[in-house]
């Protein structure tokens, strides 16, 4: 409620500062004028921008309005469906805003436009260590959004002490109560911290020894989750469930039962960042898009709503600025877990990867409804070549 009621003053302001400052050093860059009545496409997280929810800043809503640009807004909520929808062709984005092993694994596939930073003078925000990193060492693909790092989210009411370890996603005292990431590379992850195993390994019995620690979970698993952890944890549905930290900070907003915290064993980091898929149908419109989500007041919006770690230093610098002090997001060093990020994979790696992820969510399937489903097709089947009979003997009959 805290949050909401900061973030209903903080609009108000935001609008005001937006007003007086038109559309900012943006404009000095690109002539928006001209841009005026065209569109973009813009592919992004759920729950991952700013909405107007509550009396927050709508983010998109201010650009256009301060544009006349468009903003055709849809969402995914895993890397990996958004690479298939991107790769496959079936829709065109101007903006999206993958993690950075997949935006790697995009450059090296020639799925991302070079940024012109010349129309990106805000960029002056994006902090140097989070600039010059591995997935784009020249920083010529992508603009930092978000950091983050996965932890452990846990109803207090539910789980007995505070857990330490990864280990507790497998404890049988939980049966049923536990929630999974549903993609794989998370997943797989979380194993690999508890077993010890380089989450970048490029050793097939690691991977292996991965998915049979998956395996050993997987009656435990009451369902694997993305978005709808949301409604799981703030329901009191589940008793654990792994998850993004800025994420888990909003849902122990709307249940205070909630708590976070990182396991021993290591974690994920992660920087999500925006990039212009290849073939974009506005690129200097999706360049001012990019350009007015780094500029200090929609920044620090965003970063007010999200509750993600940011790479943007003017938003860090605001004494408005409500989570700055937040040890979840900016924990110091000595409460800071072992971390490591995901980098891409090789195609051997990924296609076992994806087999053993499909094996996984396949194998022991004992999902009712399915059974269910299946079984009901077959009657229905059944039931209908039985009348089909009967209806060809009645009319042979009537002959």
């Amino acid at each position: 409620m805290m949050k909401k009621i900061i973030s209903v003053l903080f609009a108000v302001i935001v609008i005001a500062l937006s007003c007086s400052a038109s559309f900012g050093v943006a404009a000095k860059q690109i002539d928006a004028s001209k841009l005026k009545g065209t569109e973009i496409n813009v592919y992004n997280w759920g729950e991952y921008i700013s909405d107007g929810a509550e009396g927050t800043l709508d983010v998109n809503k201010e650009f256009e309005k301060e544009t006349g640009i468009k903003v055709n807004y849809t969402t995914y909520d895993s890397n990996e469906n958004m690479y298939n929808k991107i790769k496959g062709g079936g829709a065109n984005y101007d903006i999206v805003i993958p993690s950075d092993y997949m935006i790697e694994r995009m450059i090296n596939e020639d799925l991302l436009e070079k940024i012109n930073f010349d129309n990106i003078p805000n960029y002056k925000n994006i902090m140097p260590k989070y600039k010059n990193l591995y997935f784009d060492p020249k920083n010529e693909y992508s603009v930092p959004y978000n950091v983050g790092m996965v932890g452990l989210v846990y109803n207090t009411k539910m789980v007995e002490g505070t857990p330490d370890s990864w280990s507790i996603m497998w404890d049988e005292k939980y049966k049923g109560q536990v929630l999974m990431f549903n993609n794989s590379r998370d997943a797989f992850g979380i194993a690999q911290f508890l077993l010890g195993i380089d989450i970048n390994t490029t050793n097939v019995q690691d991977w292996e020894k991965a998915y049979e620690k998956l395996k050993e979970q997987k009656p435990i698993v009451q369902s694997y989750v993305m978005d709808d952890v949301f409604n799981k944890m703030e329901g009191g549905e589940a008793a654990i469930a792994a998850y993004y930290a800025g994420d888990c900070i909003s849902m122990a907003e709307n249940n205070p039962d909630l708590a976070f915290v990182y396991p021993k064993e290591g974690t994920n980091i992660f920087v999500d960042s925006i990039c212009i898929p290849k073939g974009c149908q506005n690129k200097e419109a999706a360049e001012l898009y990019i350009n007015f989500m780094l500029r200090d007041d929609i920044a620090l919006a965003n970063a007010e709503y999200m509750c993600y770690a940011t790479p943007n230093q003017a938003v860090l610098d605001n004494e408005e600025y409500s989570l700055r002090d937040n040890e979840m997001l900016y924990p110091d060093e000595e409460h800071t877990p072992p971390t490591e990020y995901f980098h891409n994979l090789d195609s051997e790696m990924l296609m076992l990867m994806t087999t053993l992820w499909d094996n996984l969510k396949i194998e022991g399937n004992n999902d009712r409804s399915v059974y269910i489903g299946l079984i009901t097709f077959a009657v229905i089947v059944i039931v209908y070549f039985i009348y089909r009979t009967i209806r060809k003997k009645k009319r042979e009959s009537m002959y």
